[in-house]
């Protein structure tokens, strides 16, 4: 397998604004604690991108986990949207009509392209405002999260949902502008070749690294400096140092980024028996379901 030197996660926000209290971003090296970049600091969308430019710049050895959806459900329908004749091929296009309607939002925001007609139909954006092809129930999902809840590894929710506290669709439509602008530049897995060298991105769920760290569903948030150490030590890690209470967008990224350190060898998470080229090309998947 590929040998990484450094391992970050990115605990993302799809939330307004130009800088967002839901971002965190560690690294973990070598065998060294993970620790946050930038600790303390409020970043902005616009920061990370710079970051993570920074090290595609840089030809970091680092392997990056982001926690949002890198695209919709398309398995199902044989297309993201279906019945809107725009509606992209693959990946990389949906990235690029995200933007395309969605520019003239700041922060990366994607609240142009959620009001376009064609697009509001397939998403749920409130109560008692719900997309005539929205549908019914959970909503659409992508088979890796069919999989992993048929499997019990994760509990996912569809990404055409931009309802409640544990919806990521507003969060994956911000990322997807982030992805734009890093195709050709970051490799992302499992849509790009992996390379020699240089930095790669992964989708992630933080709650893989809590399960992973013993800490039981429904209570994956950590929030002080001893919890963390215990989970971090249960991963093989050196403890994070940290004291009192902790935010659990730290707490997550910090623990993602040691969990990614632990299996990254492994060949496991790279070859999942339900992934093909065709998921890869439209769907993506999410590293450590397997």
């Amino acid at each position: 397998m590929r040998r990484f030197t450094h391992f970050a996660a990115l605990d993302w926000s799809g939330a307004r604004g130009t800088r967002q209290r839901g971002i965190a971003l560690a690294v973990a090296s070598s065998a060294a604690a993970p620790e946050l970049v930038r600790p303390g600091h409020i970043w902005s969308r616009a920061e990370v991108l710079d970051w993570l430019e920074g090290i595609a710049a840089a030809g970091e050895n680092m392997l990056i986990g982001f926690d949002f959806s890198a695209a919709f459900a398309f398995a199902d329908h044989d297309a993201y949207f279906p019945l809107w004749a725009e509606s992209p091929p693959d990946i990389v296009r949906l990235w690029a009509l995200v933007e395309e309607l969605a520019s003239g939002d700041p922060h990366y925001e994607p609240g142009g392209f959620l009001v376009h007609p064609e697009a509001r139909r397939h998403f749920r954006h409130g109560r008692g405002d719900v997309g005539d092809l929205f549908l019914p129930g959970a909503g659409r999902l992508r088979i890796v999260e069919q999989y992993q809840r048929a499997t019990k590894q994760a509990a996912s929710v569809s990404n055409f949902n931009l309802v409640g506290a544990a919806q990521v669709g507003k969060a994956s439509l911000a990322g997807m502008r982030l992805l734009h602008r890093l195709s050709g530049r970051i490799p992302l897995w499992p849509l790009d070749p992996m390379p020699a060298t240089g930095p790669v991105l992964v989708e992630i769920y933080t709650s893989l690294a809590a399960r992973a760290a013993g800490i039981p569903a429904g209570r994956s948030k950590i929030r002080d400096g001893e919890a963390l150490d215990a989970a971090l030590a249960v991963l093989g890690s050196p403890p994070a140092g940290m004291t009192g209470p902790v935010s659990d967008h730290a707490s997550d990224a910090l623990l993602t980024a040691a969990w990614l350190r632990a299996i990254a060898a492994d060949s496991t998470p790279w070859s999942p028996s339900p992934l093909t080229d065709n998921l890869a090309r439209t769907e993506g998947w999410t590293f450590g379901i397997i």
